[in-house]
C-alpha cells in the first residue's frame, strides 16, 4: 500500500522532547515536497514546517528555535525534532508527502500530548 506512516508522538511534559518519524518508504519514485502539520483538538490543519525548494528548513513563526525537520533519504524517514514542548504544541500530527504528478500523500498521524 502507498502511505506514510507516522509514529514517535506521546505524552512529554511541559519543556520536554519528542522526535516524530514519518516512514515514506513505500512511496513510488518522485522527488517529493516533505512537510509536518498538526490539528488540534478543535482547530484546523496547520503547517508546522517543511523544505523551500533549495531545501532549507522553513518553520511555523510558533515552533521556530524548538522544532527541527529533518529528512534521512537513505532510511526513508522524516524526523520532526520537537524540544521545549508548550502546553499549545499538543495536536494530532501529520506527515505529508507531495509529488507534483502522483499528488500528495498524508499519514494518519501520531497524537502528541503536553502535560503540565
Amino acid at each position: 500500500q502507498i502511505r506514510v506512516s507516522e509514529s514517535g508522538g506521546g505524552t512529554a511534559p511541559a519543556g520536554g522532547s519528542l522526535r516524530l518519524s514519518c516512514d515514506y518508504s513505500s512511496l513510488l519514485p518522485c522527488s517529493y515536497g516533505f512537510s509536518w502539520h498538526r490539528q488540534p483538538p478543535r482547530g484546523l490543519r496547520q503547517f508546522v514546517s517543511g523544505f523551500e525548494t533549495d531545501g532549507a528548513p522553513r518553520y511555523a513563526d510558533s515552533v521556530k528555535g524548538r522544532f527541527t525537520i529533518s529528512n534521512v533519504a537513505a532510511e526513508k524517514r522524516l524526523y520532526l525534532q520537537m524540544n521545549n514542548l508548550e502546553p499549545e504544541d499538543a495536536a494530532m500530527y501529520f506527515c505529508k508527502a507531495e509529488c507534483w504528478y502522483l499528488g500528495s500523500y498524508w499519514g494518519q498521524g501520531t497524537q502528541v500530548t503536553v502535560s503540565t
